[in-house]
């Protein structure tokens, strides 16, 4: 095997051993693309009209707990959703026989009939956005007017579900639209997001809009794990880089969700990294022991010892594995 595909999939490995620890009864996977500049000559570094920058695209998948499912890394001009197939199948896979209930949210750059239909065919609910076009918006005429009366001062919000089939779809798919109307804006703010759950409209958006989490998380990576350092010519030897990144992203992410005092279990990774990890210690070696002093301004005794109780007692036995 090579070094790239046994590092794509020891993230997965790593993240089976965890939910070991964690009682869920669901799976929801949240895809997304990022940036990573480039510079100099480096294999297939291309323009990107959107980033506005010579750049990698890799592809993301996150978990709900925020670990780093799998990812991939590609050239700078391939669309958003290029090759996911090879980076969402896997997963699913995996988790197919352990978890019934799964569940998937994806940007507009994922609205494809080969999605819809991968998904529906695995048995995986899913809210995906979808681009507006004049047939959708012509089945909301009647909230893309202005309610009557003096605006107010929150924002007003409307919802409407309908089932709709582009030309290139196999068959009719529901469709929930969100239309909000802000004070002082003269047109609404218009969304549409096409999706095979039975909830209701308002809270299929609200499920949806969860899925901005994940683009914290891709930030979290760049800024913590410094993940779009890739600077080496080759490509193959970049997409190991990444994949190294991953890695320590998902060591710190567990640290964050297994190990960490409820006082500091929202911290970011860049928080942890400074305060916990990239502290400063005074070594004292004596005959029988080494101490490590360490001063408390960032981390205070007591929470240090609580986060290494927690750790040590990821030791134990696991819990059983929710079904």
């Amino acid at each position: 095997m090579r070094p790239t595909a046994f590092l794509t999939e020891l993230s997965g490995h790593w993240i089976d051993q965890v939910a070991k620890r964690r009682s869920r009864k669901r799976v929801v996977l949240d895809m997304d693309s990022s940036v990573s500049p480039t510079h100099g000559d480096q294999e297939k570094s291309v323009w990107n009209g959107h980033f506005g920058c010579t750049c990698y695209h890799p592809l993301i998948v996150f978990n709900q707990f925020g670990d780093l499912e799998r990812c991939a890394l590609r050239p700078g001009n391939v669309h958003s959703a290029d090759g996911w197939e090879a980076v969402l199948k896997p997963i699913v896979a995996r988790y197919q026989g352990t978890f019934e209930d799964i569940a998937f949210r994806g940007d507009a750059a994922f609205a494809q009939p080969n999605m819809y239909e991968f998904l529906e065919s695995a048995g995986i609910e899913y809210a995906i956005r979808l681009p507006a076009n004049q047939i959708l918006q012509a089945r909301i005429s009647h909230l893309l007017k202005r309610p009557v009366g003096r605006p107010p001062h929150y924002v007003q919000r409307f919802y409407k579900s309908f089932h709709y089939k582009a030309a290139s779809w196999s068959r009719p798919r529901r469709v929930v639209a969100k239309v909000e109307w802000h004070l002082g804006e003269l047109f609404p703010r218009v969304g549409f997001i096409v999706t095979n759950l039975s909830y209701l409209s308002k809270n299929i958006v609200g499920f949806y809009n969860k899925r901005g989490t994940a683009e914290q998380w891709i930030k979290e990576g760049k800024g913590a794990i410094k993940w779009t350092r890739l600077s080496c010519r080759s490509f193959n030897a970049n997409a190991v880089r990444l994949q190294l990144h991953a890695l320590a992203y998902n060591l710190g992410n567990f640290l964050r969700t297994l190990a960490t005092p409820d006082v500091i279990a929202d911290c970011s990774l860049t928080s942890l990294r400074e305060k916990l990890i990239k502290i400063g210690a005074k070594v004292v070696s004596h005959g029988r022991y080494v101490t490590f002093q360490m001063a408390e301004v960032a981390i205070p005794r007591q929470l240090f010892a609580a986060i290494m109780q927690r750790i040590a007692a990821l030791r134990s036995p696991p819990m059983a594995t929710a079904t």
